[in-house]
């Protein structure tokens, strides 16, 4: 059974909806951009319509597999057997929906491997990793073992400026692509999403948390800046985003960490967080 691709969002989710809330983990990426799609509009992400699709075993199977993309990011792999992402590879090589300059794709690491050899079976292009990451799910919460100074806050209209330079700062660092980082500031603020850690009076830290969705909450961005490194503001930060997830009603707190960065990798385990999955970012050459 072929994949089926849409540009509506709303038959994706009346299609896929069923995988994407019974492994609420694995697709965090799908259901947390397809639930801002949903309030914000097709174009929150960039100019080019968002691409979705659902794959069948058989034609009257379940859904197996899902994918999405929102340009100008690279198409981001949800639940799927390897069958299924050599299969998407391979439809998306021939042209359908105008993938011909596809430069890259991202998820789980058997996934993104399958499609990568497909991929490069059909067009002659070789991918490489650009970031390994590792996917974490709460267990349960504790402190972290060096309480830092200070205290957490709900980050306010007054914080905006600091959150749009630190939003860049961290693009910039990890070598993403925000686009209208005002806009993702604001919409967030206003939604209570963006927690900020102070110590004297100074913002030093500040730690996302996305809507519920499927009963899944992710954390993310987690940002400090260089100057206020090293005193364990990530830590309080993170915990305090946690907990608000937690009394938000989520039922699993997810987040994801570069595997390249020990230090986040173990701080994140030290207060509660327990490793799911690896996934991979993989670039084309083009």
């Amino acid at each position: 059974m072929p994949w089926t691709l849409t540009t509506s969002l709303d038959d994706f989710r009346a299609q896929a909806g069923g995988l994407l809330a019974a492994h609420p983990a694995e697709n965090t990426v799908l259901l947390t951009v397809t639930d801002r799609l949903a309030a914000r509009g097709p174009h929150y992400y960039g100019d080019g319509a968002p691409v979705f699709g659902w794959w069948r075993r058989e034609p009257d199977g379940p859904v197996e597999g899902v994918f999405l993309q929102t340009p100008p990011f690279v198409p981001r792999l949800g639940v799927m057997p390897a069958e299924a992402a050599a299969e998407l590879a391979a439809d998306l090589a021939g042209a359908r929906a105008g993938f011909t300059a596809l430069t890259g794709v991202s998820g789980g690491v058997a996934a993104v491997r399958a499609f990568g050899v497909a991929w490069g079976a059909a067009t002659g292009l070789t991918g490489s990793v650009r970031t390994e990451e590792r996917l974490y799910r709460l267990g349960e919460l504790t402190g972290p073992p060096r309480p830092p100074a200070g205290r957490p806050r709900l980050a306010g209209a007054a914080d905006r400026e600091l959150l749009v330079r630190w939003f860049e700062e961290f693009a910039a660092e990890v070598d993403i692509s925000i686009p209208d980082v005002a806009t993702v500031v604001d919409d967030r603020t206003a939604a209570g999403q963006l927690h900020l850690w102070e110590d004297g009076g100074r913002s030093v830290a500040v730690a996302g948390v996305s809507a519920v969705v499927a009963g899944m909450s992710r954390i993310g961005p987690v940002y400090t800046p260089r100057d206020a490194r090293g005193r364990g503001y990530a830590s309080g930060v993170t915990a305090a985003a946690s907990a608000a997830a937690l009394a938000g009603g989520a039922g699993e707190v997810l987040l994801y960490t570069d595997l390249a960065n020990p230090t986040s990798n173990s701080i994140y385990q030290q207060i509660g967080y327990r490793p799911v999955e690896d996934c991979l970012v993989l670039a084309f050459d083009v």
